[in-house]
């Protein structure tokens, strides 16, 4: 009795604390903010600057090491070493603008920007895989709500660092720097796997408990939106808006607080008949139910002892190990072996490496089209990457529930946006890089929140931290790929020298070709995500039909 009431409320904690870190572990996101203070302190030009985004970015290429250990460590030490390695990257990058030491050679200079863009792979790695494991049966709404947190981190410390440093760029690196490690040093003691739900009761808890981690989101990111509309930056109304701010942020907490306040107030008997239930059987029920794709009617499959019988049996017969199908657990050379996984690992490809590109030279496309603040962009990309993360989750496993409408289709919408808001910034016309920024945004948050719980319902949850950072390769390849190289090389063609040995350009052309060119890959991201759709109806399918047995039996498979 005391252990349901106990995992209950350390679960929501859990979640809590998952929230923090995630809204505070978008910091890769923020380089446009303190880029152009690199810029002139090393002489760079846009091709060397863009290089080093690309060094951020390449970071996430060493995720595959949390992947790795996310099977093999527990979520603190995860964690621990996320926080300490910013610490060190984002901790001599404010060395460097606040000039408390000589820039570096630029190659470590690279290397320490690595460093920063890699120690959120350790964060996102903890944070996603331990939630995704404990509400399994509400992927949808945990990785919109994480995601989405990710999305608002960007607006968050702007606001802090203006409300507080006036968005000096030395300052914002030590915000970059302190405020993540501090806040996953409170995470480490309780963020860990507990038991997940097995019963009605209990998944109908937590899709409440989850609408309310929405409405909180929400308001949060509505309140940030509306910084950047007041317009007033400075003094106490700065200080203020920032306060409350942070009081939003802790407000979830209330959350366990009720969990355990109403596990109080439940009848003895109800807590035992939940508690006595096998924790085999809700896991078994997950993992399997999606592979009902693999028979060849439309029972469920058989439990893993009846079929480990069964195999038994004709073991003489089939001395080769039967490939997993979609929706069952896959080794990470198995999904490699899939078609699916290259269609959807290409897709992200296209969706997020054009995204990357816009956000990692945000700070210069706006100067190119006569913004001198560009931070409102940078903040508008964030929120509104936000409202794409969470509401795409959230929606798209109500569909999947009602009418079972595979995800990948959420994506391939987001993606044809996405090609229309290039279009829209190439022509340059009055106000469209305003609106480019919220679509951007928008449909980039889609593209972050749907591809995950994708991977998991495709390839199974056992390896899933693993795949989860195979896929955010995309990460540093699409940087390289459109930052590093198109926008980047294209830039400079256009651009004029600058006497201290770097050099700018202004005006519509600086950019034109760049977003012609990644509308074009938008729209094959868009065939993409259709032909994923259609691989993938029949697991979707699957999966609708699991969730109405189990609404109907009134307990979990």
């Amino acid at each position: 009795m005391g252990l349901g009431r106990s995992s209950s409320s350390l679960k929501w904690l859990g979640f809590v604390t998952a929230v923090w870190v995630q809204s505070i572990s978008g910091n890769n996101y923020t380089f446009s903010n303190y880029s152009d203070a690199l810029k002139s302190l090393m002489n760079l030009t846009q091709v060397e600057l863009n290089s080093l985004s690309v060094a951020k970015d390449v970071g996430k290429a060493f995720g595959i090491l949390a992947g790795l250990a996310s099977d093999r460590l527990s979520t603190p030490v995860i964690l621990l070493i996320g926080c300490f390695e910013g610490l060190l990257g984002y901790g001599v990058q404010w060395l460097v603008v606040s000039r408390t030491i000589q820039p570096l050679p630029y190659w470590q200079m690279c290397v320490f920007l690595c460093m920063g863009g890699n120690s959120t792979t350790w964060m996102n790695t903890a944070v996603l895989v331990t939630c995704i494991r404990n509400f399994r049966r509400n992927r949808g709404p945990v990785s919109g709500i994480l995601k989405g947190y990710v999305g608002l981190s960007t607006a968050i410390f702007t606001v802090v660092c203006t409300a507080l440093f006036s968005s000096d760029p030395a300052s914002f690196l030590v915000l970059l720097s302190v405020v993540p490690f501090a806040v996953c040093l409170t995470a480490v003691f309780f963020l860990r796997e507990v038991p997940p739900a097995t019963s009605t009761a209990e998944e109908s808890e937590e899709s409440r408990y989850f609408a309310v981690f929405n409405i909180v989101a929400i308001v949060v990111a509505v309140y940030l939106q509306s910084y950047d509309v007041i317009g007033i930056k400075t003094g106490a109304v700065s200080a203020a808006f920032a306060s409350v701010l942070l009081v939003l942020l802790a407000s979830p907490i209330a959350v366990p607080f009720h969990a355990y306040v109403r596990s109080l107030n439940l009848n003895e008997d109800d807590v035992e008949g939940r508690v006595d239930q096998p924790l085999l059987r809700s896991e078994i029920a997950e993992e399997t139910v999606v592979g009902a794709a693999a028979a060849a009617d439309n029972e469920l499959p058989p439990s893993p002892t009846r079929r480990k019988k069964e195999e038994e049996n004709i073991g003489d017969v089939e001395t080769k190990k039967r490939a997993p199908v979609l929706g069952e657990d896959h080794t990470m050379l198995e999904a490699a072996l899939t078609v699916d996984f290259w269609v959807l690992f290409v897709s992200f490809l296209c969706g997020v490496g054009t995204g990357l590109a816009v956000m990692n030279n945000m700070g210069q496309i706006g100067l190119a089209l006569g913004y001198r603040d560009v931070s409102i962009f940078v903040s508008m990309m964030s929120i509104w990457g936000f409202f794409g993360r969470i509401l795409s989750g959230t929606i798209s496993e109500h569909f999947i529930k009602k009418l079972g409408t595979p995800r990948p289709i959420w994506n391939a919408a987001s993606q044809l946006v996405m090609a229309v808001g290039y279009l829209l910034m190439a022509l340059a016309i009055p106000g469209s890089l305003y609106f480019g920024s919220v679509v951007v945004g928008a449909c980039y948050g889609v593209r972050l929140a749907i591809t995950v719980p994708i991977a998991s319902e495709l390839f199974g949850l056992k390896y899933y931290g693993l795949l989860y950072n195979i896929l955010i390769l995309n990460f540093p390849l699409g940087s390289f790929l459109f930052s590093g190289l198109l926008a980047g090389l294209l830039y400079d063609a256009e651009a004029t020298p600058t006497p201290d040995g770097g050099n700018t350009c202004v005006g519509a052309h600086c950019y034109r070709l760049v977003f012609i060119v990644m509308a074009i890959t938008s729209i094959i991201g868009v065939g993409l995500d259709l032909w994923l759709a259609s691989r993938t109806k029949d697991i979707y399918a699957k999966i609708h039909a699991s969730k109405k047995v189990k609404t109907s039996s009134g307990n979990l498979i």
